[in-house]
């Protein structure tokens, strides 16, 4: 499994990184272990400095009159002497004298601090005449005059086990670094092994377009989630799929009908032209009326089918504006109402002010589909009855209803019911009033009213009153 970017696969990385991490963390360790060390082997040596410092009665024996005396007469046999460090006594002025000890040691300002009294103790570090680097006490005598003791020790006591240490650090870090690979590279395979398999999963459709592939999903870790929403989406797609199939089928068995049906009208038009006989006036009448009735289902229907193949937006999304829903549906009920004359129908509409957030062109398209819908099962010089009272609108007819167990079916598309199939129509109406009034964040509901026919009830957010500046797109 290789990025998209660069040479190195994702389990690679995960183990370079792992590495540099552990690598970077050791190095750290390894710095301040080393700061720890030294600064104890320093603290440990000036311990020693402390303990092996000489006996301020000898060294005013050795040192009198500004003159070293190596070897004093006088030196009680019981004072201890330093062993193997380097005593060296220092004036105020600066002048010294080696007591004991091969190398004469620099004198520093401190070192003089001391000799006048104006320190009380010294520690510094100091090059000898042989070159080599000493760790350096310095202490006042303890006599009248001014004078300062210098014990030395060489600086390598401290140096050596930490050149050593470094060793011994560098080769852990190395170490670690090394085994923290080999663990990211075990790690890396074991933590992507389930975002292989989805990977694979996402290739095996992408190859094979098989919707139906579905990924195990244990846990509720990051690759449950992502392994749960793999599946998510293949199951969204197989049902969009789906319906896309069933709607070009269903489209097809719509479109079917008037296009025969079209077919034979015309051909027995030019068939009459052809032949030189035509038809009767009445029959000829007939049959364009015929035809220009199907040719306007047949626009009906591709303007449904139009319709629902644009995505749905989600509730309150779009340009939407705040319209009357009272105004809309007058202007609905003003257009079937035009339609029921001829069959003696009655439309009465009582309708208190109600402002919602629309699409005005599709919300009174849904209000004109469920009144034509109310008209189509109403009987020659039935009644209408449309209400609207606090947001909610009722659409009454009195046909014969909807038996309870079609009532589920009746916003799918191209469902109609048996007792509908010989009625003008392609069963997308309902669809439509339903998408759009989800769109608009509102819900569509159809039960038996009593005393029969069906009831359409439609609820959508508003107010009686509208809001400020509620001409304009939201």
């Amino acid at each position: 499994m290789t990025s998209g970017g660069g040479g190195l696969s994702l389990r690679s990385r995960l183990a370079l990184l792992t590495a540099v991490a552990v690598a970077a963390a050791v190095a750290v360790c390894a710095i301040a272990a080393w700061f720890l060390v030294r600064d104890q082997l320093i603290r440990s040596l000036d311990d020693t400095l402390r303990d092996n410092r000489a006996d301020p009665v000898v060294i005013y024996h050795m040192w009198e009159n500004g003159q070293c005396y190596p070897e004093p007469a006088d030196v009680p046999q019981n004072v201890p002497m330093p062993f193997d460090a380097t005593i060296q006594v220092v004036n105020s002025d600066g002048s010294s004298c080696i007591i004991s000890g091969a190398a004469t040691l620099e004198v520093a300002p401190s070192d003089t601090a001391v000799a006048g009294r104006r320190a009380v103790e010294s520690f510094h570090n100091a090059t000898g005449s042989d070159g080599v680097t000493y760790r350096v006490l310095t202490r006042p005598l303890q006599t009248t005059t001014n004078g300062a003791v210098t014990v030395a020790r060489p600086l390598d006591e401290v140096t050596d086990p930490l050149r050593s240490l470094v060793v011994v650090l560098a080769l852990v870090a190395a170490a670690g670094a090394v085994t923290a690979a080999g663990a990211g590279v075990v790690l890396a395979r074991a933590g992507l092994r389930p975002v292989d398999r989805l990977t694979a999963a996402a290739e095996h459709v992408a190859r094979t377009e098989d919707l139906t592939t579905r990924i195990p999903v244990a846990g509720d870790d990051e690759i449950a989630r992502l392994s749960a929403a793999f599946n998510s989406m293949t199951a969204a797609l197989a049902s969009s799929r789906e319906l896309q199939q069933q709607l070009i089928a269903d489209a097809g068995h719509e479109l079917r009908t008037p296009l025969t049906s079209l077919r034979t009208n015309i051909e027995l038009l030019v068939r009459s032209e052809q032949t030189g006989r035509p038809l009767p006036p009445d029959d000829r009448r007939r049959l364009l009326e015929s035809v220009t009735d199907q040719l306007s289902e047949l626009a009906a229907l591709i303007g449904d089918l139009q319709e629902l193949s644009r995505p749905e937006r989600p509730a309150g999304g779009g340009r939407l504006e705040v319209v009357g829903l009272h105004e809309v549906t007058r202007r609905a009920v003003d257009r079937v109402r035009l339609r029921g004359r001829a069959r003696g129908l009655a439309i009465d509409a009582e309708l208190d002010p109600w402002f919602v957030r629309a699409e005005p062109s599709a919300l009174e398209r849904a209000l004109v589909n469920l009144l034509d819908n109310a008209v189509k099962f109403s009987g020659d010089g039935e009644m209408v009855e449309v209400t609207l009272r606090g947001g909610l609108l009722r659409i009454r007819d009195h046909g014969p209803g909807i038996p309870p167990d079609e009532l589920p079916h009746v916003f799918e598309r191209f469902w109609r019911s048996p007792g509908a199939r010989g009625l003008p129509g392609s069963g997308l109406g309902l669809s439509i009033v339903a998408r759009t009034v989800r769109e608009s964040g509102g819900a569509i509901a159809l039960h038996p009213a009593p005393g029969g026919g069906t009831e359409a009830v439609l609820r959508l957010p508003g107010a009686p009153t509208p809001p400020p500046a509620s001409s304009g797109p939201v």
